[in-house]
């Protein structure tokens, strides 16, 4: 599977210091997306403009001939490039990175084994997120397998548009869930997130009924989700279901995408969807309608 990150010492994807683990691929295109080199199932070549030292070390070394160097930075030609990274392996500037190494189960249990130390002190444990780690099932269920064995907490961060079975299957087995609701109107999840929304819902409400922990994070976006409409039907729906935690991180909107999408040659929000952090005003109002609801908010995390 290709493996985009490893981020080590992690503190905001569940409980104590955590190993994060990327995933790529991921079947939604949300337009403030802050991992779009995740979303592509394909290994992808990142340039930074701003590093790079115009040496020309990669035009040389691409056997391709797919690199030119120009007075505004380097240029790819997609259609002959095949991103096999020798372009990466020589930039002496770290300008240009490959996203998407691949990795088996056996060297990923080798990584996730060096922090167990950490883990333990913490109470912590490994995280699997993406993109969307439900869309590699086998590998992700071998993975959490392996570390239930070992006795490390295990959590996964997912979309849950996955087929239920697959869902099911996870939630067997790992500790919790890391859930984002995006928006309640399926034709607006389609509109800003690129699928509908009902089998989200369903798969959530699952979860809920079997009794298995999950947390709900909410991307809060001015243009988007932060309206009442929207913030009541969440809190309800929310409260609904059979959920003991009953506490929802709010997470203000901020565009750190945006550099990123800079760098894959891709452009954020293309369509110019007005976005914006929701104002002090608008964050009390979302959590005046959760308390209403009996839901308690936290914001950020």
């Amino acid at each position: 599977m290709l493996i985009f990150d490893i981020k080590r010492y992690a503190i905001n994807d569940g409980p104590g210091i955590r190993t994060t683990i990327f995933m790529k691929g991921c079947p939604l295109s949300c337009i403030w997306c802050h991992n779009p080199e995740g979303v592509s199932g394909q290994k992808e070549k990142l340039y930074t403009k701003k590093k790079c030292i115009g040496c020309s070390a990669c035009v040389e070394a691409c056997p391709q001939k797919a690199l030119t160097l120009t007075a505004d930075g380097i240029v790819t030609d997609k259609n002959r490039c095949i991103v096999c990274g020798n372009c990466a392996e020589v930039c002496p500037a770290l300008a240009i990175e490959i996203s998407g190494t691949e990795y088996s189960t056996d060297r990923l249990m080798k990584e996730i084994e060096k922090e167990t130390l950490f883990m333990d002190r913490s109470e912590g444990g490994v995280t699997f997120c993406g993109g969307e780690p439900l869309l590699h099932p086998d590998e992700l269920l071998e993975l959490l397998r392996r570390c239930g064995e070992l006795g490390i907490h295990r959590a996964v961060d997912t979309t849950l548009f996955a087929r239920p079975e697959t869902v099911r299957k996870v939630m067997e087995n790992c500790e919790l869930l890391l859930v984002d609701l995006k928006q309640m109107d399926t034709k607006k999840h389609r509109l800003f997130c690129g699928v509908p929304n009902e089998q989200i819902l369903s798969n959530l409400r699952m979860i809920a009924e079997a009794g298995h922990d999950f947390h709900i994070r909410i991307p809060l976006i001015e243009g988007v989700n932060a309206d009442v409409e929207n913030m009541t039907q969440s809190a309800a729906f929310l409260a609904s279901l059979p959920w003991k935690r009953r506490c929802v991180n709010l997470l203000p909107y901020h565009d750190i995408g945006k550099g990123k999408h800079e760098k894959r040659g891709s452009v954020y929000n293309p369509n110019r969807y007005p976005l914006s952090a929701p104002s002090e005003e608008t964050v009390e109002r979302c959590r005046s309608i959760f308390a209403g609801y009996g839901i308690e908010t936290i914001i950020g995390g």
